[in-house]
C-alpha cells in the first residue's frame, strides 16, 4: 500500500478544523478553516463535507471547538450536530465519542484524535481486506463517493481497489454521477483521476445496461447505516444497483468502518431517512432542470434489503450477510451513538 494518500478530506490544527469544501470539486480545490461549532454544524448541513465517516470525525472535532467556545456544554453541542444529518449513524458516534469524554473531565481533543486515527486505520483494512475480492472481478461498479473524501483518508468502497489497483490488478471503474448532487461524477472520478485508476463516468440509469452487457464484474459501494440484520441506508439509487446485480449474478458488496454498524436498529425500516430540499433536484449549476413551480421530492438515501448482498467488507475481514449482526457487535463494543 503506499506510504501517503494524495487526498485528505480534514484535518485538526493551528485552532481549528480544516476541510476540503467538497461542493467546489472538481473545478476548484478551496480548504476552509473552521474555529466554531456553529461552523462545522453548517459544513454538515450543508454538503460541505459528506460522506458518513467523515462527517463522524468532522463532528467529533466540532465537539472540540465547542468545548473551547464560551457558554457551551457538551449536551448543547451535541444537540447542535445531532440536528444536521439524520441517516448517517457515523455522525452520532463521533458526537458521543467526544461528548462523553468532554462531560467526564477528560481532553475533548485526545478523544477526537483517537476517533479519527481509529476510522482512517479501520478503512486501511478495509482496503487490505476487500482487494482479494476484486483480483479476478476487475471492472467494478461505484455509486456515490465513497472514497478518501467521505472518509477523512483512503476510503470505504474505494480503498480496496485502491490497493487492488497498487498490486497490479487492472481496476477499472464504472462511476455511476449520482444525481441529483453528483458525487459520483464529481468526488469519485476527481479521486480516480488523482491515481491514475482508469474509470468513465456513466448517467444513473446506465449501469442495467452495462450489467446486463456483461461489462461490470462486480459492485461495491460504501454505507450511512446497517442494521443490525444487514440491511443499510446508502445514497439514493443504491438499491436499484443492488436488485439489477442480483439479478444479473453479479456481487454486491458493502463497505464500512464498525462506526457505520448500529446495533440499535433491528431492520432498515427503522433506519431514519433524511428527505432534502427539492431544489436539488431542480435546479444544477444555478440552472432550472424543471417548470417554475414544479413539485419535487429529494430523499437523500434509500434502504437496500441484506439479501441483496453478497459480502460485507470490514476492518475484521470480508463477512457473509447471516453474520454480520454478531460480527460487528462483537467488534464494536466500545463504540456508542445516540439516534
Amino acid at each position: 500500500m503506499p506510504e501517503t494518500m494524495p487526498v485528505r478530506a480534514l484535518w485538526f490544527g493551528d485552532g481549528g478544523l480544516h476541510l476540503i469544501d467538497q461542493r467546489k470539486l472538481p473545478g476548484q480545490r478551496q480548504v476552509l478553516h473552521l474555529s466554531r461549532v456553529e461552523q462545522v454544524a453548517e459544513a454538515i448541513r450543508t454538503l460541505t463535507v459528506r460522506g458518513a465517516p467523515a462527517i463522524g470525525v468532522a463532528a467529533a472535532y466540532g465537539m472540540v471547538l465547542a468545548a473551547r467556545q464560551p457558554h457551551q456544554s457538551p449536551e448543547k453541542a451535541a444537540r447542535l450536530l445531532r440536528s444536521t444529518r439524520p441517516t448517517a449513524y457515523d455522525l452520532f458516534v463521533g458526537i458521543e465519542t467526544v461528548r462523553k469524554a468532554w462531560a467526564a473531565g477528560e481532553d475533548p481533543l485526545e478523544a477526537a484524535d483517537g476517533y479519527r486515527a481509529r476510522i482512517v486505520e479501520e478503512c486501511h483494512q478495509i482496503g487490505a481486506a476487500g482487494a482479494p475480492l476484486f483480483r479476478r472481478r476487475p471492472r467494478v461498479l461505484t455509486h456515490c463517493n465513497a472514497g478518501a473524501l467521505a472518509t477523512v483518508e483512503w476510503g470505504t468502497s474505494m480503498a480496496p481497489l485502491r490497493v487492488a489497483w497498487e498490486r497490479g490488478v487492472p481496476i477499472f471503474v464504472w462511476v455511476d454521477e449520482t444525481r441529483p448532487l453528483l458525487q459520483g461524477s464529481r468526488l469519485t472520478a476527481w479521486e480516480l483521476q488523482q491515481e491514475k485508476i482508469p474509470y468513465a463516468v456513466i448517467v444513473d440509469n446506465a449501469a442495467g445496461y452495462f450489467m446486463a452487457s456483461g461489462q461490470v464484474d462486480a459492485v461495491i459501494v460504501g454505507a450511512d447505516r446497517i442494521a443490525r440484520n444487514g440491511d443499510f441506508a446508502n445514497k439514493i439509487g443504491t438499491y436499484e444497483k443492488a436488485v439489477v446485480a442480483k439479478e444479473n449474478g453479479i456481487p454486491f458488496y458493502v463497505a464500512a468502518p464498525w462506526s457505520t454498524f448500529d446495533p440499535r436498529r433491528p431492520n432498515g425500516a427503522s433506519i431514519p431517512v433524511e428527505e432534502r430540499n427539492a431544489a436539488e433536484v431542480l435546479r444544477i449549476g444555478g440552472r432550472p432542470l424543471a417548470p417554475s413551480r414544479s413539485a419535487a421530492r429529494n430523499p437523500a438515501f434509500d434502504v437496500t434489503p441484506g439479501r441483496f448482498v453478497t459480502a460485507y467488507v470490514t476492518p475484521a475481514g470480508v463477512v457473509a450477510p447471516g453474520r454480520v449482526g454478531e460480527f460487528a457487535s462483537r467488534h464494536r463494543t466500545d463504540l456508542t451513538g445516540t439516534a
